[in-house]
């Protein structure tokens, strides 16, 4: 092996950890903070509970450099992996202290409101309920709650724990607090790591995190056969749930974060996060909100990203039937070649997607075209943090009081996330009117052969399918049926 390999070969992974810069030159691309933090060095705060992302036990705070400046979020450590790290600042509830050096403002809000039992969920909490102390000092009930999507109690319930976010806001101290007065450090040592390679190994598995995106469009070209890591929040359990390989493994999760809104087009990178996108879906299509933000956890939004939820070509994915509803289009990269194609164009079967070896998606396109009504629905079995059984979005144009264009996009209904033509073409053309949206609804039923599986039956599939048409007619037709879940109640 000749020298040039070898160094590229050897370059280490650097992260802060809490006071600490940890130099990383040997490591497997299965390796999970979670793991590091309690079995590398003694960080047994954070918690082991369901090894999926679910229950949030494990979480910590990762602070990263975007947009100039320095975002700490909380995500998952037991998905997320340790490679991904690189140029990051992990924080463990172990970093966590009051101005005085006692405990932290949220900390004390916890045993002043008894919000906590067991004590097994409470550092994830903490560290969720930390963030948003950061970044929201006065919350409102509501955005505690969604604060809170991604963290499971079965202690005390979520009362007192609500209670204790709203307390530690209004004990306030966020200027004096360590994250606060440690930034400008902390930001100068990212920026001397950000836009370099990692790449190490362990024995024969290699983890490489590409300097910028062209580095990582020449690593897949030299390695095609790699598996493509971004938010985790799939692959994750890959390696957690399923003991899956993975290597050689590329991650790609830090690159790609451009989003800008032009005339006729939004157009969004692959490595853009729900949390990053929700803001500008819900500038533009505010129909949408409630449904981005019950997609995962925070922690979960924090780290998955829209590319990662189209590349993984999963027939449940939330994200890719809005998108199709709205007309999207994906660009693919190879080296320096791309292409553009209509997302729908994409999903050719279950498990089968129209991307050749060593390409990958770089950049999502939706339009910004005319006025349309706009909706995105989901059922699971859980309102938040849970896959969906069934998901759609609709895109419906009205000229005149007649339907002149619609594209309804449905996931869980097949193999692929696919369009419903059969009640389309029950749309298109009739009067926006009840009828017209319970003929669709009776359309849709032969547009697929769903699958009975432990989420739900195909026969509840099919009721479910049909029921949105009726639920879109009835949002949208005016009047006060209480249809819509309102997220400003109790604000």
């Amino acid at each position: 092996m000749s020298d040039s390999v070898n160094q590229q070969q050897s370059q280490p992974i650097r992260f802060l950890l809490n006071q600490t810069e940890v130099v990383l030159t040997e490591a497997g691309p299965g390796d999970t903070v979670l793991d590091f933090l309690r079995l590398g060095r003694g960080l047994t705060g954070t918690k082991e509970g369901c090894a999926e992302g679910d229950c949030g036990a494990c979480t910590v705070l990762v602070g990263r450099l975007h947009d100039g400046g320095l975002v700490y979020e909380p995500i998952n450590a037991c998905i997320r992996f340790l490679a991904s790290c690189h140029g990051c600042h992990v924080v463990s509830i172990e970093h966590l202290r009051g101005a005085d050096g006692g405990l932290h403002p949220v900390q004390q809000a916890m045993v002043d409101h008894h919000a906590s039992q067991c004590g097994f969920c409470t550092p994830g909490f903490v560290m969720a309920l930390y963030a948003l102390w950061m970044t929201h000092p006065h919350p409102t009930v509501v955005q505690v709650e969604t604060a809170l999507q991604g963290n499971l109690c079965r202690c005390t319930g979520y009362e007192p724990i609500v209670k204790a976010a709203l307390a530690a806001g209004r004990a306030g101290g966020q200027a004096r607090d360590a994250l606060m007065q440690e930034r400008a450090e902390v930001t100068a040592k990212l920026r001397a790591i950000a836009g370099s390679r990692a790449d190490v190994s362990r024995g024969d598995e290699r983890a490489i995190v590409p300097a910028d995106v062209d580095d990582l469009a020449r690593v897949l070209t030299d390695h095609p056969q790699a598996t493509i890591v971004a938010g985790a929040t799939d692959v994750g359990l890959w390696v957690t749930k399923l003991l899956r390989p993975i290597s050689p493994a590329v991650f790609a999760g830090h690159l790609m974060k451009d989003l800008t809104v032009e005339d006729d087009d939004i157009r969004i990178g692959a490595g853009v996060t729900y949390s990053e996108i929700a803001p500008v879906l819900a500038d533009h299509f505010p129909e949408v909100e409630d449904y981005v933000l019950r997609i995962g956890g925070w922690q979960i939004r924090n780290a998955g990203t829209l590319g990662g939820n189209i590349a993984n070509g999963s027939p449940i994915g939330e994200m890719p039937p809005l998108l199709i509803a709205l007309g999207a289009r994906i660009v693919l990269r190879r080296g320096d070649a791309r292409r553009e194609i209509a997302l729908e164009d994409f999903f050719i079967d279950y498990g089968k997607q129209d991307r050749a070896q060593g390409e990958f998606v770089e950049t999502i396109v939706i339009p910004r075209k005319g006025t349309a009504r706009v909706a995105a629905y989901k059922v699971s079995k859980r309102a938040n943090a849970d896959i969906s059984a069934v998901a759609a979005g609709f895109r419906v144009v009205v000229e005149g009081g007649v339907i002149t264009d619609a594209r309804v996009a449905f996931g869980g209904m097949a193999g692929t996330p696919r369009r419903a033509p059969s009640a389309e073409a029950a749309l298109i053309g009739q009067p926006f009117a009840a009828d017209t949206f319970e003929g669709a609804a009776r359309a849709v039923a032969g547009d697929f052969t769903p699958l009975s599986d432990w989420r739900a039956s195909a026969d509840y599939r099919r009721a479910v399918a049909g029921n949105f048409f009726r639920r879109f007619w009835l949002e949208q037709s005016g009047g006060d049926m209480p249809v819509r879940l309102n997220r400003a109640v109790g604000e």
